[in-house]
């Protein structure tokens, strides 16, 4: 998508990502053994969608951000089939360095809430440098 004039990136962008606990986005994806409830990685990957989607108007052209650190909390277990949301709004823009808060809600129940942390990359560099990467090995 080509955008000529991007938005302001400043705080207060907000993103959200929705999605119904499947079968995948459970513990009971990774081990049988587990339970069918809604696994933290999922979230924490939800969190960082939503993070994305905050900004994702507002970058450069040619430009994405990519997650560098996480603190979350999750607070509650969510059965599968559940509808989950995650809220993200962007509190601090420092250059390349953004920060989120974040939440995820099923409902109106609060299961988890955080920090998220992203840089933004030239897209086209991020890929190259990460395939050179896996070239190298």
């Amino acid at each position: 998508m080509t955008r000529s004039h991007p938005a302001p990136l400043e705080p207060g962008l907000e993103g959200f990502c929705e999605r119904i606990v499947s079968h995948e986005l459970t513990l009971a994806n990774v081990n049988k053994d587990w339970p069918a409830v809604f696994s933290t990685p999922a979230m924490v990957g939800m969190m960082e969608l939503a993070s994305s989607h905050a900004v994702r108007d507002a970058l450069p052209p040619g430009s994405i951000t990519v997650g560098v650190r996480v603190e979350v909390d999750h607070l509650k277990a969510v059965p599968a089939g559940a509808t989950v949301i995650a809220f993200s709004k962007l509190v601090e823009a420092n250059g390349r360095r953004l920060t989120f808060e974040a939440e995820a809600r099923s409902g109106e129940e609060l299961i988890g809430r955080g920090r998220i942390f992203h840089i933004i990359v030239e897209h086209a560099r991020f890929v190259s440098s990460a395939s050179g990467k896996l070239a190298s090995r």
